[in-house]
């Protein structure tokens, strides 16, 4: 009786040890492949930006429409709403409550919603439809990470719905402002998906609850 009672405490002193001495798990890490994407997808991104300068110049040729931020005015502002121009997709730092696919959620849709913005525009005006075939690789590439990060598309963020291109700009001068306000507007939110890009190029899912 003795030996036994001797025996089952070693036993479970030494699975004890076992145990505490297992190597902890590190999170679980992104495949290559999705930083690979993350990176196509920031180099078209800098492509665009680049362009949109002189896409600019070519298409909206009305007096005080420039890219220069001091000129924009709160009637300019009124106008987005006005022609009815959706409100881009909010991009923010990756946090618990902003997780990554929420964020490359978000990132799909702006993209689509500029993508689409400049098909409706580019049937009233020329030299648009460059960047709209850029936006399209971009979706592309984005919503390619989405697949490779296996982050589903659930719905639980309310900016991730399609975008409603109800507007019709009417004149001349209702197209160049849309183009204007379009141009702005993308090439904020190009900004801030280098941003975006950059942080989930490193980042690394938890051990539960990444997806």
């Amino acid at each position: 009786m003795y030996t036994f009672t001797v025996i089952a405490v070693l036993h479970h002193f030494l699975l004890l040890v076992s145990v505490q001495s297992a190597p902890v798990s590190s999170p679980p890490d992104l495949p290559p492949a999705f930083r690979e994407a993350a990176e196509r997808a920031k180099t078209l991104v800098e492509k665009i930006l680049r362009d949109i300068p002189a896409v600019h110049t070519t298409t909206v040729n009305t007096e005080g429409l420039t890219l220069d931020p001091s000129t924009q005015t709160a009637n300019l502002q009124m106008m987005m709403t006005t022609l009815g121009i959706p409100v881009t997709p909010v991009l923010k730092p990756l946090s618990e409550q902003f997780t990554l696919k929420i964020c490359v959620s978000r990132m799909s849709a702006g993209t689509q919603l500029y993508q689409e913005l400049l098909g409706v525009l580019s049937n009233r005006l020329s030299g648009l439809n460059d960047l709209k075939a850029d936006l399209r690789d971009l979706l592309t590439h984005i919503n390619k990470m989405k697949e490779l990060a296996q982050l589903g598309s659930g719905g639980e963020d309310d900016q991730n719905h399609g975008p409603d291109l109800a507007f019709s700009p009417h004149g001349d001068y209702d197209v160049q402002v849309a183009v204007h306000l379009t141009l702005t507007q993308l090439r904020s939110f190009c900004h801030d998906l280098i941003r975006s890009l950059r942080a989930v190029a490193s980042y690394r899912l938890r051990a539960s609850g990444a997806r």
